[in-house]
């Protein structure tokens, strides 16, 4: 951990030499994400719900994911970035460190100009949370923790998953976007609102519900059973095949040079 802390002030000296640059892009990010707030604001002055979804409900519902996502972005931002470390040949210099190779690309970036999207997640959840009716109790609390533990997991595993296949393509395929930028567009809604197609492809592939949906019914009172609480935990099985992926892209790994 001492390390760990040691690489985020090494990185957070670096983006200070910019102070302006840093600040300006983290408004930018921030007010990006204010856009698609606005939108769903504007929709719901026409529309009274969606499939069922009232306008606090569905702030709440993309709060969560939002926030899970932003994260994500944060903290696995090295294996967004891996491609950039393969070309240029320096993973070679990461397996040649006496530390953990995911825990040295995991720590070789921290994206702190995100927190401008942090703090639109922040703001979505808190006004969520207002203005929702949930009667909250320890159950629900824990419930709104695991969804956004669950999805940083999640989108942290397909981070992964997009570096195990750069080591066979030394390029990053742009098409894993639509598995982190755009499930976060479509989260932005309850996926039922998609359909059942929808809705069974987020829950046993790629289980984005499990994060989002399910619990989300629970918190809302449209589901008694309890059980919805811990589904976040179970979508955490996504990181087994990425890790998977992960070492056997390791296995098969020869230098790019530099």
């Amino acid at each position: 951990m001492h390390l760990y802390k040691q690489y985020l002030s090494i990185i957070l000296k670096s983006k200070m030499e910019y102070k302006a640059s840093f600040f300006m892009y983290s408004l930018g990010v921030f007010l990006s994400s204010f856009s698609v707030f606005a939108g769903v604001f504007f929709m719901f002055r026409r529309f009274t719900n969606v499939k069922g979804f009232v306008y606090s409900e569905v702030i709440l519902c993309y709060g969560i994911f939002l926030m899970g996502f932003s994260l994500s972005e944060m903290f696995a931002r090295g294996f967004d970035c891996f491609p950039t470390l393969i070309r240029k040949g320096e993973f070679d210099r990461i397996l040649l460190r006496p530390r953990n190779v995911v825990f040295q690309v995991l720590a070789s970036r921290f994206e702190y100009s995100r927190l401008g999207r942090l703090l639109q997640a922040a703001v979505m959840l808190a006004y969520g949370v207002s203005k929702s009716n949930i009667r909250w109790s320890g159950m629900k609390i824990l419930t709104a923790a695991l969804m956004i533990f669950g999805g940083m997991c999640l989108f942290s595993a397909i981070y992964v998953m997009y570096a195990a296949v750069s080591f066979f393509t030394l390029e990053g395929l742009e098409f894993i976007n639509v598995f982190t930028y755009g499930a976060m567009e479509y989260g932005k809604y309850p996926f039922s609102v998609y359909g059942k197609t929808m809705l069974r492809i987020v829950t046993f592939i790629i289980p984005y519900a499990l994060v989002q949906y399910y619990p989300l019914l629970y918190l809302l009172d449209r589901e008694d059973n309890a059980g919805c609480a811990f589904l976040p935990l179970l979508a955490l099985w996504f990181i087994a095949p990425a890790y998977g992926m992960w070492k056997f892209g390791i296995r098969h790994y020869q230098s790019s040079g530099s």
